[in-house]
Order: C-alpha cells, then structure tokens, then sequence
C-alpha cells in the first residue's frame, strides 16, 4: 500500500485552495464571459412578464395607466393593437426613434400572424417582409413571411392576446445596452479582486487547515505515547465537538488500558502465588517424607493430594476460562431440573458444613425446568457458592434462593459479608480483581470463580449481576428462561 506522506494539515490547505482557485474561475466566466448572454436572458424575461402583467389586467378599466406604469418604470415601448393593425395604446419610455414605433398597421398584422402561428407568442426580429394580408384572420399567404436581424441591441416581443373571441397584439420593444464597456470595467475589477482573494485565500488557507490540523496532531502524538507506554496518557483536544469527543474516548481507552495492565500485572502476581503455594508445599512434604523416618504417612500424603488436587482444579480453571473467552468451548444444551440440579449440589457442601460449622440453605417455591448447559450451569452455581463462602460474616450463613420472575427462574446466592463498595461492583467479575488488594487465599476455589460464572452466563444469553452494601452482605444472582 502506497504510503500518504502529506500531512493533513497540507492537504486541507490544498483543498481550500483549490476550493478558492475554482469559485475565482466560475466569477470571471459568469461576470466576463457569459455577461452579453446573462443580460439578453434577463431583459426577455422582463419583457415576459410586462406581457403576462397587461393580460393579467386587460379587462381592468384602468389599463392604460397600469401600462403607463410598466413603460416607464422599465423604460419600455408598449403598443397595443386589434387584429387589423390599429393602434389602441402607444406609450414609448424609450428614445423616441424606437424601432417599432415606427410601425404601420400592416407590420402589426404581420407580427399578429406570425406570433398566432407560434403559440401566440415569440420574440421578433425587426424585419423586411411581404405583405400577405390585411387581417389577421387570413392565414393563407402566412409561410411567406421572412425576418432579418433587428437593430443593434433591441428585444421586441409580440404576443397575440385573446379577448371576448377578439384578438390583440400586444408588442413590447426594450434596448439592450451595449455591456462592452460594462465587461471591460468588470474585467478590470475582476483583475484586482482575483489578486486579492489570492491573497486572502493563502493567508485564509493557512489558518484554517492549522486550526483544524493542529488538534489532530496533537491526538497523534499523545496516541503514539499511548503506544508505548503503559502509564495512562490524557488526550486533549479543544475547538470542535468531534475532536472533543475523540479526545474523551481516547481518554477512557488510556484510562482502561491502564487498569487492565494493572489488572495484568495483578493476575501474574496472584497466579504465580496460587501456583507456588501448592508447589512448595508438594515439594516439601515430598522431601520431609523422604528424608525423615516416620513421616511417610497418610495425614502427609493427603496433603501432597490436596495440593495437586488445588493446583489442578487452579489449572483447568485456567483453562476454561481462556475456551469460554475464545469462543471455543461448546455448549451442550439440554431440558433438565434446575431445582433438583441445586439439591444435589447443597448435598455434597454437607462435609464442609459439619467440618467448617457454615450453614449453606436452599429455599424453593417449585420445582422448574431450564433448557441449558447442565454441566456449566452447576459450575456457575458452584462458584457464587464458593464465592459466598469465601466472604460470608462471622456466622458463616450462606443462602441459596431460587425464584420466578416474569416466566425466568432467577437462583440468588447470599453471603453475610463485608459487602462490596458501589465503585467496585462493575470490576468484581474481572479475573483476580480483589478489593483487598493483599492477596488472601481462597477457602475455597482458585480467584477464578466470578469470571467463569460471567462468560458461562453470557455464553446462555442470561442476565446476572449483585446487590451489595458496605457491612450488609452481598447478593448474587442471574435469571434464565424457565422452560414450560
């Protein structure tokens, strides 16, 4: 892919100046070249709508002076006549030698015809032509009529106008004024202001692609450090609501990135210490057995067993953990009883309960069903459990509650604990995240537990979360559809 090595900075300069260059190149084609063009265009259709204005009023009795109006006010020649030529209103604002008021009876009729014959209406040449007939009711001679180039300068339009069956040719004659020098004054002008707004432009140019460029750069920059650094980096960007916004989500994306080192860093110290504990305690009972006469027993053996046992179920943790976030590890749903699945997981917390002295209730409405992953919905459940068991209070109560809401089986686990502050609750399901930061081994489970129930969950589409204050005690819970 071929490398973009102009800043940004530079190419909206470029842009703007060749935004510039080409609003410069449409003022010179519109005010020079295309003027002559522009004006005949305008002056045709004042004329068009002096035309339709007199047709407007034709039955007004105050004609004459609306067309007196329209005379002067735009420096027209106005005649009016009946279809034989006959004049019925004059009126020339213009110079007194205009073309058509020189024109007889005859050249009206002619102009009526042939107007007649184009839809009622044309803009005329002055002309030289023959004449065919007196009335404009007489059409049979009327392919001999022949137009030449009018006077320099001059519009003339005739529209025939219908009137209580009668027809009315109505001609309208304005001066185009030379635009020569006009064009030559403008050109002048034109000259100095394109030099000017060259000028301007550059300058203009400048300022703006800085302005806008110079946020950008500095994101840039401060992304880069982002890059290599793992300090959190704060982004500043002012002056526009997007740079503004990208500066905001760069800035919590710096301040995520530094927790989940932390939270890195953290699960490296936390794993290595769960992984040497066993390990140093298989070895060393290992070696007392060996180097020791009579320590060779079962109460030493049982440890050496507990510890493997501890450092396994660390490392499948580990592992499923790492399927569950990957994608990997299949779901083998299935019809089942939820309710009967948490009986036989409270049977086998029994030896725990006389051993340890904790009180673990299960509390039940009815018995439902549930369409799920048998095998990782018990896991959840055994780890809110562990969890629970891990936090509860001195009385070391935990309860198991399973409900129905709104067609959904919601199972809560409670503990009487420390609680959790509100500031700490959206982290609690993050892998190793403590709020206690001086790592403390489990009674029960490897610090793994509430990561693994949050993609088992997410896995099955359930909604889950917790309830907790500081000194009440904490509530798991999550909700799962019930099936009928």
């Amino acid at each position: 892919m071929k490398k973009n090595k102009i800043s940004i900075r530079w190419q909206l300069f470029g842009y703007l100046s060749l935004m510039v260059g080409v609003l410069l190149v449409v003022l010179w084609l519109f005010q020079v070249v295309f003027m002559d063009k522009f004006y005949e265009t305008i002056k045709k259709s004042e004329v068009i709508d002096v035309s339709q204005t007199i047709q407007d009023h034709i039955t007004s009795s105050n004609l004459y002076q609306i067309m007196d109006n329209l005379s002067e006010s735009r420096n027209l020649c106005i005649i009016l006549t009946d279809a034989t030529g006959r004049r019925l209103y004059s009126k020339n604002a213009m110079d007194p030698n205009a073309t058509i008021g020189d024109l007889g009876s005859k050249e009206y009729v002619r102009l009526g015809i042939a107007a007649k014959k184009k839809g009622g209406q044309m803009f005329a040449d002055l002309y030289e032509i023959t004449m065919v007939s007196n009335s404009m009711n007489d059409y049979s001679m009327s392919h001999a009529f022949r137009f030449k180039s009018p006077k320099e300068g001059a519009v003339t339009y005739v529209k025939v106008i219908d009137y209580k069956g009668s027809d009315y040719v109505l001609l309208i004659n304005s001066f185009i004024s030379p635009v020569s020098a006009t064009v030559s004054t403008i050109r002048t002008q034109l000259i100095y202001v394109t030099i000017i707004m060259i000028i301007l432009a550059f300058a203009m140019s400048l300022f703006i692609a800085k302005k806008i460029a110079n946020p950008i750069i500095h994101i840039n920059e401060a992304a880069k450090a982002l890059a290599t650094s793992s300090d959190e980096i704060i982004f500043e960007g002012k002056g526009y609501k997007e740079i503004e916004e990208l500066s905001s989500t760069l800035s919590y994306a710096s301040t995520e990135l530094a927790k989940t080192e932390g939270f890195r860093r953290e699960i490296i110290a936390n794993v290595s210490h769960d992984l040497r504990t066993p390990l140093t305690l298989i070895s060393g009972y290992a070696e007392m057995m060996r180097d020791l006469p009579g320590e060779n027993n079962p109460e030493n053996t049982q440890v050496i067993i507990d510890e493997a046992t501890r450092l396994t179920a660390l490392v499948n943790d580990m592992l499923d953990l790492s399927k569950l976030q990957a994608g990997t590890h299949e779901m083998d749903k299935h019809v089942y009883n939820l309710t009967q699945n948490v009986k036989e997981i409270m049977q086998r917390y029994a030896a725990l309960t006389e051993k340890e002295g904790y009180q673990i209730t299960f509390e039940y409405d009815e018995e439902v069903q549930i369409e799920a992953d048998e095998l990782k919905i018990s896991q959840v459940i055994y780890n809110l459990i562990n969890n629970a068991i891990n936090y509860t209070g001195e009385d070391k109560t935990v309860a198991v509650r399973q409900k129905i809401v709104d067609n959904k089986v919601r199972i809560e686990v409670i503990d009487n604990g420390a609680g959790i502050a509100e500031e700490n609750i959206p982290y609690i399901w993050d892998r190793y995240y403590k709020i206690d930061k001086t790592h403390k081994r489990a009674t029960i489970g490897t610090g793994l537990g509430l990561s693994i129930v949050r993609n088992i969950l997410d896995a099955h589409g359930a909604t889950y979360g917790v309830e907790s204050e500081l000194t009440k005690g904490s509530t798991f819970w999550f909700e799962i559809p019930r099936t009928i």
